[in-house]
């Protein structure tokens, strides 16, 4: 079971490293970033798929779309310098709350 939680936590770390790939790219002009988008998530989808096989489908879902979703919207307002608005910011905390209330809910 670590074995998957480890598969997982590299999956949202390509998911996040794709995902940033696709705003470096600027539009496919960019042919690095263009080509690292389709390997980080060839990669992601591989390790999450892994993940799956020992853990439930909607939590591994859950956990890599709302953590890969924190993050990058971390990246977007520290690194590419977007609005960090409070709608937001209680958004991300929502979502959050629901990934750990899953896992709360796996647990039972």
């Amino acid at each position: 079971m670590l074995q998957s939680w480890i598969y997982l936590v590299f999956a949202i770390l390509f998911e996040v490293s794709g995902t940033t790939c696709m705003k470096l790219s600027d539009g496919f002009n960019r042919w690095i970033p263009s080509l690292l988008i389709f390997v980080f998530y060839s990669c992601s989808f591989t390790l999450m798929t892994l993940a799956i096989k020992q853990m439930e489908v909607s939590v591994v879902y859950a956990i890599w779309s709302g953590i890969g979703m924190a993050l990058i919207a971390a990246i977007g307002i520290f690194v590419f310098e977007e609005r960090a608005t409070l709608v937001k910011l209680i958004s991300m905390l929502l979502i959050v709350a629901g990934v750990i209330g899953l896992n709360l809910e796996t647990g039972k």
